[in-house]
């Protein structure tokens, strides 16, 4: 009988699936549409953190607006992006990110003949807490 460890593929078989562990896509994260034919989606739904997947289609735009709590980051998937930040236009292109303090006025829009992909990250979340005026 040998002391030698197994070799490496029977060590590698998959683990039993934890509970606690929920993989989230667009497939199963609750949707949304917002402004004029945007879509998103769910993928983190807390009380204190929320994470949303956006789709935003060429030319669209949110409205310049502000969160009195929630602070957010957008981290562009694809496409471009400009985010005005109190009156300061930013290109975001694919790959970046910028962080959005609560009170900062702000709004994203696709300049792009692409749709725009991203994530924003909302801590506490963001819906609710939003102010145009």
């Amino acid at each position: 009988m040998s002391n030698d460890p197994k070799p490496a593929e029977e060590n590698t078989a998959p683990k039993k699936s934890n509970p606690r562990l929920n993989l989230v896509s667009r497939v199963n994260a609750e949707h949304y549409r917002w402004g004029y034919e945007c879509d998103a989606w769910h993928l983190v739904k807390d009380p204190a953190f929320t994470v949303i997947e956006e789709l935003i289609p060429p030319g669209a735009a949110e409205v310049l607006h502000y969160h009195k709590q929630a602070q957010q980051f957008f981290f562009i998937l694809s496409g471009e992006a400009i985010m005005e930040v109190e009156g300061e236009p930013v290109l975001m292109p694919a790959g970046s990110g910028l962080r959005i303090m609560p009170g900062q006025r702000h709004q994203i829009r696709n300049p792009s003949s692409s749709p725009l992909r991203l994530l924003v990250m909302s801590q506490p979340p963001s819906h609710g807490d939003k102010h145009t005026d």
